[in-house]
């Protein structure tokens, strides 16, 4: 399936890529250069952080809004769609990168990050975001000038930069049982990944040695939601991203989501959201 806007990647093809060609980071003010960013719909294959100390524009990401502000932060993980709009007078950085430099060297960074990656978006007091940005201004200078074992200084400083938003993320969520987390988080990896080919639950808890009832027992306290619900939500989420960001025809769609007949997509598609795919379409591209 051809997409009709770009979707940015790292390329994951050598597996001895260097460090810097899996992680950038990147000063707000000097890439705007007094102009403003707007950036149409596209996805990324890699995470992406914006960090703002100022802000002022637009972001929407997998067509939920946001308004940019002074002191928040955006996540987006591998697959999200988003557009975005910033104004000259934004400042702070944007880093993006393959999370498997982490996982193949930390892997409490890599379930750090797998946590703070759960919201999309964080606003955050000015006192709180003043302890934080020094180590996105440490992380800028290491990459800039690479000096000896930089590497491991950015991911000493990211993983502390991880850990201080989980308490934010804590702050504002009821902290959950950290086995049902995780399964939840490992569940909802196995759906972006197999959402195309893999519809039951019992696929899902096959794979991941758990019983329906089991995992029923954690997105229900993950979310209040069932396994199904789960499922069916990540399927429409994925049309909507193709109907949006391509001018692939429904048929083609369909048939990218798994569903050979069309006219069945066209009805759960519809059951779920109110609207047929092309009036979706219309509606909202």
């Amino acid at each position: 399936m051809k997409c009709t806007i770009p979707i940015k990647k790292i390329d994951t093809s050598n597996n001895t890529l260097a460090f810097n060609e899996q992680f950038f980071i990147q000063n707000i003010r000097t890439k705007l250069n007094g102009l403003p960013m707007i950036e149409e719909l596209h996805r990324h294959e890699f995470f992406f952080i914006l960090v703002l100390k100022k802000g002022q524009g637009k972001h929407e990401i997998d067509f939920k809004p946001y308004i940019v502000k002074d002191y928040c932060l955006f996540f987006i993980k591998p697959r999200q769609v988003h557009q975005l709009t910033l104004q000259p007078i934004s400042t702070g950085y944007l880093l993006h990168f393959n999370a498997t430099s982490f996982h193949n060297n930390n892997n409490k960074l890599s379930q750090l990050l797998n946590k703070v990656s759960l919201q999309d978006y964080y606003s955050l007091d000015k006192s709180f975001f003043e302890k934080i940005y020094p180590l996105l201004i440490s992380i800028d200078d290491e990459y800039t000038y690479k000096k000896i074992n930089y590497e491991e200084i950015i991911r000493a400083n990211l993983n502390i930069f991880f850990t201080m938003l989980t308490r934010s993320y804590d702050s504002e969520n009821i902290i959950k049982n950290s086995y049902t987390q995780e399964r939840f988080q490992e569940f909802t990896q196995f759906i972006n990944a197999n959402v195309t080919i893999k519809k039951q639950v019992s696929e899902y808890a096959r794979i991941m040695n758990l019983s329906i009832y089991q995992l029923n027992t954690i997105t229900k306290s993950e979310t209040g939601k069932t396994c199904s619900d789960v499922i069916k939500e990540h399927i429409i989420l994925e049309a909507k991203r193709y109907l949006l960001a391509t001018s692939n025809q429904i048929k083609q769609i369909a048939f990218f989501l798994g569903y050979e007949d069309v006219s069945y997509f066209i009805r759960f598609f519809k059951k779920q959201t109110g609207f047929s795919p092309q009036i979706f379409r219309q509606n909202f591209k």
